[in-house]
């Protein structure tokens, strides 16, 4: 059986997409919520270390669509740092797979961790185009 810790942002229409692929592929999904994480910087960062400084934003996040945070601006600490503290603005779902940690959802690198196919591609667009993404911390 493969089972997935899935960090999400409560309420997410692309996160609950994902969920449901993933379960309907046959795998267990333990939900947390990203918002209230309750890790260490260093967990946090083995999420995201492996992948392009410019992939560790979600680019739907409201202060990266607003311009208030602008990613190429930052160093490496001070986007971490931020990141960090405002979680809304991390590349969702992370995800532990096995003994892999992951950031995004890339469908065929999780085919490939869990040897299993999941069907039809999804996007990884944020399904509420019209609603922006808010911070939801104290929603479980």
């Amino acid at each position: 059986m493969n089972i997935i810790i899935f960090y999400e942002k409560p309420g997410c229409a692309t996160n609950k997409k994902q969920k449901k692929i993933l379960r309907d592929a046959g795998c267990t999904v333990i939900e947390r919520n990203l918002m209230e994480h309750g890790m260490s910087p260093d967990e946090l960062g083995d999420f995201i270390k492996h992948r392009p400084f410019n992939e560790w934003f979600n680019p739907n996040a409201p202060q990266i669509k607003t311009g208030h945070v602008n990613p190429q601006r930052l160093t490496k600490k001070e986007a971490f740092n931020l990141l960090f503290i405002d979680p809304i603005l991390i590349r969702r779902p992370l995800m532990i797979i096995k003994d892999k940690r992951i950031s995004g959802f890339k469908q065929s690198q999780i085919e490939n961790l869990l040897n299993i196919s999941l069907g039809t591609p999804i996007s990884n667009a944020c399904s509420s185009e019209h609603v922006t993404c808010t911070d939801k911390r104290n929603v479980s």
